[in-house]
């Protein structure tokens, strides 16, 4: 497609105007620079913060004070390149890593882009997101994709990403123990890529049956269904004993606090917490009996140079991202996506941008 083409289609896009209500509006077209390009999107996946910031209105440290385009879990075809792109051209299929970090600075010149005070994050506030016709971006964040991954699979390459930067944090080495604490789909890819990575017994936790059967149908050797009536210690010790030891690294992907301490507690000594999921401003933690034992206890943000780590290992066949999506939608329907994936019904759900 060439850029009057694009210019002669309406950019309609998913535009969130307060809790609970996203509406499908018109927006503008995007004007690419010379340092950009112009994506027609395919598919966009649906993530957990995309539900918080519809159901509530804010996620994380972004309060939504003002309409903002959704959507951060994209792939599409290239249909504009700006003068100065080079590596990039009209109808490359990419899949895009949603950042545009300011690249000066410390963080982004030692390749921690994701810790950047300037990121540009698709659809964190000062940067709409990309579920719309069509989006910019740019290209150096826009990844070609093989002839054998899907779009479907391009837009979920995204919370793969973030599962595998989690697990490199984490320090996730050939022969260990594994516990991920929270069966959703960021704990399920933690799975996935903590086997690709050598996990020998990888343990998940959850609090709904029907996730645990989908983990443990996916990449779990074991799984607990954790009751309310648990104490702290009992689910640590139902871990040791499923595992046959403790866990060398716990993953937080949840990141209810029963889930934190749960993990400081049954981590061996040496070992790693790491918490990924995003939860409340404090948590009370036994911190002493993790301090003691030296539990190195660390974050995982986003995504930092993971993409083409993540696309090559679906293309490989090392990780089957196919079984992870559930659910098809159309961008009208993208109200019924977000139902979807705050129900919990599927694992991941892919809105059909074009449809």
């Amino acid at each position: 497609m060439d850029h009057s083409a694009a210019m002669s289609e309406a950019n309609y896009a998913a535009i969130l105007h307060g809790p609970n209500d996203v509406r499908i509006e018109k927006w503008p077209m995007p004007e690419i620079n010379d340092n950009e390009v112009l994506i027609k999107m395919e598919c966009v996946g649906v993530c957990g913060s995309d539900v918080k910031l519809w159901s509530t209105g804010k996620c994380g440290w972004d309060v939504l004070t003002e309409p903002i385009v959704i959507g951060h879990e994209g792939a599409g075809v290239v249909a504009k390149v700006g003068a100065n792109v080079r590596d990039l051209h009209v109808g490359d299929r990419v899949a895009i890593e949603p950042t545009q970090p300011c690249r000066a600075c410390t963080f982004c010149r030692t390749g921690r882009y994701n810790l950047c005070p300037e990121p540009r994050y698709c659809s964190s506030l000062g940067a709409d997101g990309n579920l719309a016709s069509f989006y910019k971006h740019l290209p150096d964040y826009c990844h070609k994709m093989p002839s054998n991954l899907s779009m479907e699979e391009g837009a979920a390459v995204q919370p793969l990403a973030i599962a595998i930067h989690a697990c490199n944090r984490a320090g996730i080495r050939l022969g260990q123990r594994v516990a991920i604490f929270g069966s959703g789909p960021v704990g399920l890819l933690c799975a996935m890529a903590a086997r690709a990575m050598g996990a020998s017994k990888i343990l998940m936790t959850d609090v709904t049956p029907k996730r645990l059967e989908v983990a443990k149908a996916l990449a779990a050797d074991h799984t607990l269904l954790v009751e309310n009536s648990f104490s702290d210690q009992q689910t640590a010790d139902k871990i040791e004993e499923l595992l046959g030891g403790r866990p060398d690294v716990s993953i937080d992907a949840c990141a209810f606090p029963s889930a934190t301490r749960a993990a400081m507690l049954v981590t061996a000594t040496g070992g790693v917490v790491l918490i990924v999921g995003i939860g409340g401003a404090s948590v009370e933690v036994p911190l002493s009996n993790t301090m003691l034992r030296e539990v190195d206890i660390r974050g995982s943000y986003r995504i930092a140079n993971t993409y083409p780590a993540a696309i090559s290992a679906v293309s490989s066949g090392a990780i089957d991202l196919k079984r992870f999506i559930t659910h098809h939608v159309p961008l009208a329907d993208t109200q019924r996506a977000l139902q979807l994936a705050q129900s919990g019904e599927g694992m991941k759900v892919i809105v059909y941008v074009q449809k």
